[in-house]
């Protein structure tokens, strides 16, 4: 099979609705360019999940760059390129420009596009245009040529717009009664929305602070679907309300919500399983956010409940393993990290603490691999070279071994209460909520802050989102948007 042969049948194999978008690692360095081939072909039948194609995808191309005439490898990225876009009627594949969810494309901090230059200044980083909105702390999301946002209006109705990413032109706008008033000591925090919507490039979910999550078209904003599990679980209302950010998955998505984690049917908002049920109001519900990972060779949900840390079976919603974690109050509030089988967690009236997660016949065991005195708060660590750098309670940064627990440095320099981090190469953005944007060099050495900028005089607690060349900076109440001057490709 020559190799244009191989990309028209690829392409039938998508028409007819065959292709699949798990595409596994290649298993030996010495595999020729027909195996991968091959193997290519068998896995496409053997479907797995979208975002399993976007991981697995890149570094096949790799080692073909590496192995293959620069003739025959154009002909075979090709291929993959050719397949991957016909088959975009079937799922959504996000590309180097979108920031669909909580956290990014891979709901891990990692931005992959454009490398970004080494300073913050308005010749490097340049204000494109901006919106005033009322208040959210709900991060905005980037899918297409749009932005989506949310605000909260008059205490009351709960706002979803789209704008072009662009120019801010207004596109659409939804909105529905659903505001709630957070209990006294929240309220500092206000009684806004919280959590980051998620887009699959057809639809929009966003969860409204009562604990209904409402689907909407991307191009009209005309709602699909709503569940209110207040009234379809009868359970409590979230006190601080609906926190978690949704995940899509596959035709699921998932969210932590009616005192409990649920798996539901995307296009129609059919509850397929529930788990981890818990009493909800105020001392149950959660401030936390699943993912996805690999662990111990299984892959699963892994969730962090006010209580503890689970991962859970994405098929049929079985606890696989589970593991209590001591905070304040229940404010574990960091979504949970992975860096092979060890799953790092930092709270709250608690420490910093990373579980080794082991399998033998099926059986999944959890042992505390470290213990650091650190106390995480709301930031959400990146990973970089197996180095977790994170934002702490004390205010400082540190950056920490994840295999090992080992503290490798600590700044001496104090910053705001929160950080939202983004990740590029060696590359870290840090926004606090004092709307300063923070621009590090990942070194293991010592703390290397390249530039500060304020970029908001109002607080910025919304995670900040970056898309190509642009980077989105939800304040209080507005959406700013800049643009990297000059970019180059990222290494």
């Amino acid at each position: 099979m020559n190799d244009w042969t191989f990309l028209i049948f690829c392409g039938g194999l998508v028409v007819t609705g065959i292709v699949a978008c798990g595409i596994l690692l290649a298993r030996r360095e010495a595999r020729t360019l027909d195996s991968l081939r091959f193997e290519l072909l068998d896995d496409l039948r053997r479907t797995e999940a979208q975002f399993i194609a976007e991981q697995k995808l890149r570094p096949i191309v790799r080692r073909l760059n590496e192995r293959t005439q620069p003739s025959r490898l154009a002909r075979v990225q090709l291929a993959l390129t050719g397949a991957m876009l016909c088959a975009q009627p079937l799922w959504t594949v996000a590309s180097d420009g979108d920031w669909p969810q909580w956290r990014g494309p891979e709901r891990n901090g990692h931005f992959i596009g454009p490398a970004w230059a080494d300073r913050l200044d308005t010749k490097h980083l340049q204000q494109t245009w901006r919106m005033e909105l009322g208040p959210s702390y709900s991060g905005p999301i980037v899918s297409g040529d749009r932005v989506f946002t949310t605000e909260t209006k008059d205490k009351k109705f709960e706002i979803v717009r789209a704008l072009d990413r662009n120019t801010g032109k207004e596109l659409w706008k939804t909105e529905w009664e659903g505001a709630i008033s957070v209990p006294f000591f929240a309220k500092s925090n206000g009684d806004w929305l919280r959590a980051t919507p998620a887009c699959d490039g057809e639809s929009l979910f966003v969860a409204g602070m009562r604990d209904v999550l409402v689907c909407l078209d991307v191009q009209t904003g005309k709602e699909r679907w709503r569940v209110d599990f207040v009234k379809k679980l009868e359970t409590p209302a979230p006190d601080f309300g609906f926190v978690c950010s949704p995940l899509v998955d596959g035709d699921a998505v998932h969210v932590q919500a009616g005192a409990s984690f649920l798996k539901l049917n995307k296009r129609t908002g059919e509850i397929i399983w529930r788990t981890l049920e818990d009493k909800g109001g105020m001392w149950g519900s959660v401030f936390s956010s699943p993912m996805i990972a690999e662990i111990a060779g299984r892959r699963q949900l892994v969730v962090q409940t006010r209580q503890k840390l689970a991962g859970v079976d994405p098929a049929n919603g079985a606890v696989l393993w589970e593991q209590p974690v001591e905070a304040f109050r229940g404010m574990n509030i960091l979504t949970p990290v992975v860096e092979g089988d060890i799953v790092f967690t930092s709270t709250y009236g608690g420490k910093t603490i990373g579980f080794n997660v082991t399998q033998a016949e099926g059986k999944f065991t959890v042992t505390e691999a470290w213990r650091h005195k650190a106390q995480g708060y709301m930031s959400t660590p990146v990973v970089i070279g197996g180095v977790a750098y994170n934002h702490l309670k004390s205010q400082r940064v540190m950056a920490i071994e994840v295999a090992t627990g080992r503290e490798l440095w600590t700044s001496e320099k104090s910053f705001g209460k929160y950080w939202s981090i983004v990740a590029q190469g060696d590359r870290i953005l840090a926004l606090d909520e004092r709307g300063a944007l923070h621009l590090l060099k990942a070194n293991h050495q010592t703390f290397d802050l390249l530039d500060s900028r304020k970029v908001a005089e109002a607080e910025t607690w919304a995670h900040l989102a970056v898309a190509g060349d642009q980077v989105f900076i939800r304040e209080l109440n507005a959406l700013s948007v800049f643009k990297w001057s000059s970019v180059s490709k990222a290494p």
